[in-house]
């Protein structure tokens, strides 16, 4: 989010921002060692996930619980006092919340389990425009909820194709989904996707009103998508898209392109009338 808006310029700002984002780290780390914990057997049958400290023995299931603990118990005070309102509280706690009922519920409904995991992303760029006091464009929060469904998508279909007829042992809603529909899906949060990030650039508050020229970076964002189904349908890849965008040079080369060209545009054009 405030990448997005661009408004977090000043040093209080900034101080926020860093706060903000240390603290969501904080409060994930603690989410996914409970999600480590209450997978912990079927991660063992994963055959990248059974290296996991939980998994594969190297940390205490006694350790992990009482560090997560002590993390949300000390973490989401300090985010309901971060800021001049309570919002950002209520949505790390929101956040919290979520990410529990997927751990325990959520992740063994079918559909409603890729949905839970998007609203996680949702509350984040929420959570950043609160640090910052900005108003978001409900476009970036459809491109946000599109992406994350996509991702969600094809790292489930990623593990049905590796663990095969052995996916159901390390997740059980994967014997819901199969390949075809999980392409199916693809196809169309795809096209979804393009459109509502071209309509982000168009419509949404990114700059002034006074041009358009983010319509610059949709090249780079479809490129990016296209690349990363090229890589999940052609080297089997997607089981880990942090590593994708932190492994793959011609993502990373989109990333920093785009993120540039954004800069130059938000920073340099935004109170330019050019209307592409």
């Amino acid at each position: 989010a405030p990448l997005a808006a661009f408004r977090a310029t000043s040093a209080d700002s900034m101080v926020r921002v860093g706060a903000a984002f240390v603290l969501f780290c904080l409060v994930s780390s603690a989410i996914y060692l409970i999600n480590d914990l209450v997978d912990i057997e079927a991660d063992r049958h994963h055959l990248r996930k059974r290296n996991r400290p939980l998994a594969s023995g190297k940390l205490s299931p006694i350790v992990a619980q009482v560090v997560a603990v002590l993390i949300l118990g000390v973490m989401v005070p300090v985010a309901i006092f971060l800021g001049v309102t309570y919002t950002f509280g209520i949505l790390v706690i929101a956040y919290v919340i979520n990410s529990l009922l997927y751990d325990f519920f959520f992740k063994h409904i079918v559909l409603v389990d890729l949905f839970s995991l998007s609203a996680g992303f949702v509350i984040r760029v929420m959570a950043g425009a609160v640090v910052i006091g900005v108003s978001i464009s409900p476009w970036l929060y459809l491109v946000t909820i599109l992406a994350a469904l996509f991702i969600g998508v094809n790292k489930r279909r990623h593990e049905l194709v590796l663990l095969e007829h052995g996916a159901g042992k390390h997740r059980p809603i994967l014997d819901e989904y199969s390949p075809e529909l999980l392409d199916q899906l693809t196809s169309a949060l795809t096209a979804a996707l393009i459109i509502a990030y071209s309509l982000y650039t168009w419509q949404g508050e990114t700059v002034s009103r006074k041009n358009n020229l983010m319509m610059a970076t949709i090249p780079f964002a479809i490129f990016a998508i296209f690349r990363y189904l090229y890589l999940i349908f052609q080297k089997d890849e997607g089981g880990a898209p942090e590593e994708l965008l932190t492994r793959d040079k011609w993502l990373i080369a989109c990333v920093l392109l785009w993120g540039l060209s954004a800069v130059v545009i938000l920073y340099f054009f935004g109170n330019v009338e050019i209307h592409l």
